[in-house]
């Protein structure tokens, strides 16, 4: 028998009702955790709607700077990107979120944890994968793949048999699933089902649009240390204010927007629409200082691990052995990557302009000049290299293998 559950709570409309439900169906305490990742004035709210379920054992943490520090810095140093265009804002938050919820059963006693995501979506997946890899005793109780309660209306009743408040009125659909943190909101559902339909321009929260978007352009200097962001324009900022000062500029000048059908984990096809000002940012000047920094084989060598990289926060694997080794190799390449970005943001793009790193560059003027280098590098030898590496090429040419037809 469960006598003790501790929930992600939101305060919003499903967790409300999954904490009744919880309470009427396991006969159970529940436990509320609110993490504070940056999503906003939910967070303030949480504390009395938990109160008015009834619930004695409220946490509400601030994790703002935990969750960029050691979750966000530590994916952008790999460039992780998935299927080309996801920066992962909502997927990085997730190992945080279930690491915490597994911490706070262990130290309230509780025997399992609930969550709110639905039985389609990757949250799920994300949220129990990383629970079991922290403590595989965990119960975990998912009331999206129990319940009977599978549209708004039925939500509604629920919170009207039960007198459960909520800020929602039969009359006002919420036209998005949305998700928010430091990093990104993210936006699905509604007219966005139709991949063929543009985002209603009133959609976005965080970016201007780029044909709005100020004529002049915000040029801005990055600082890394060992692959991480330290300051912006030579003022060192602790990592969840460097990324929200990111956010505003880029947001500003209408950065940072996309619009993206996934491959999800449990099989489907799903569209989203992506804000990541700052991410977009960062991911442009950490490529531009690894640039000059990294060898070229180790650079290229990471971009091989990337996409496999971002597969596993994508589908929930963080706290997986096989991501815990590719984050040591990636942590150990960023040693060398040290330096300054200068960037400009104009109506929704990002240019580098230069790139400094006075102790780490591995980029020598003097050998790449096409003038004479004074003997660092003979454009003769060249020659011997373009004939071994040529050699099986007319091998097979020789013996009628054309290469096109």
């Amino acid at each position: 028998m469960t006598s003790k559950i501790v929930l992600a709570y939101s305060g919003g409309l499903d967790t409300s009702v999954i904490c009744r439900w919880l309470q009427e169906t396991y006969q159970a305490e529940v436990v509320t955790f609110t993490a504070d990742i940056g999503q906003g004035k939910e967070v303030a709210l949480a504390r009395a709607k938990a109160e008015a379920m009834g619930v004695k054992e409220i946490h509400i943490e601030d994790l703002c700077r935990e969750f960029v520090r050691d979750y966000v810095f530590p994916m952008f140093r790999g460039n992780t990107v998935y299927e080309g265009e996801y920066l992962l804002g909502t997927s990085i938050a997730r190992p945080l979120i279930a690491r915490r919820l597994v911490e706070i059963a262990a130290e309230t006693g509780a025997e399992a944890i609930s969550h709110g995501a639905t039985g389609k979506g990757n949250d799920q997946v994300r949220f129990e994968l990383g629970a079991y890899a922290l403590n595989p005793d965990i119960t975990v109780i998912a009331p999206w793949r129990e319940w009977n309660l599978n549209s708004r209306e039925a939500l509604m009743d629920f919170c009207e048999k039960h007198q459960i408040p909520v800020d929602f009125s039969r009359g006002d659909k919420s036209p998005y699933s949305m998700d928010a943190n430091l990093l990104h909101i993210s936006y699905e559902g509604d007219r966005l089902e139709d991949p063929w339909v543009e985002p209603a321009e009133d959609m976005w929260r965080w970016t201007v649009a780029p044909e709005t978007a100020p004529d002049q352009a915000a040029v801005i200097e990055i600082d890394f240390v060992a692959g991480d962001p330290v300051a912006i324009d030579g003022e060192g900022l602790d990592p969840e204010v460097l990324l929200l000062r990111l956010n505003e500029v880029g947001g500003a000048h209408g950065v940072g927007r996309s619009d993206i059908v996934e491959n999800r984990f449990v099989g489907m096809k799903a569209r989203g629409c992506y804000e990541t000002p700052g991410g977009t940012i960062l991911l442009k000047a950490h490529r531009a200082i690894e640039s000059i920094t990294l060898d070229r084989e180790v650079m290229h060598l990471k971009d091989e691990l990337m996409p496999r990289y971002a597969k596993l926060i994508y589908n929930g694997f963080w706290w997986s052995p096989e991501r815990k080794v590719l984050q040591v190799l990636l942590d150990e390449s960023q040693k060398p990557v040290n330096g300054r970005v200068r960037q400009k943001l104009y109506k929704g793009a990002v240019s580098v302009l230069g790139r400094w790193a006075p102790e780490d560059s591995l980029y020598d003027a003097d050998v790449v000049t096409f003038a004479d280098d004074g003997g660092a590098y003979h454009q003769a030898d060249a020659t011997g290299f373009i004939r071994l590496n040529a050699l099986r090429l007319r091998l097979g040419a020789r013996k009628g293998r054309k290469l096109v037809e």
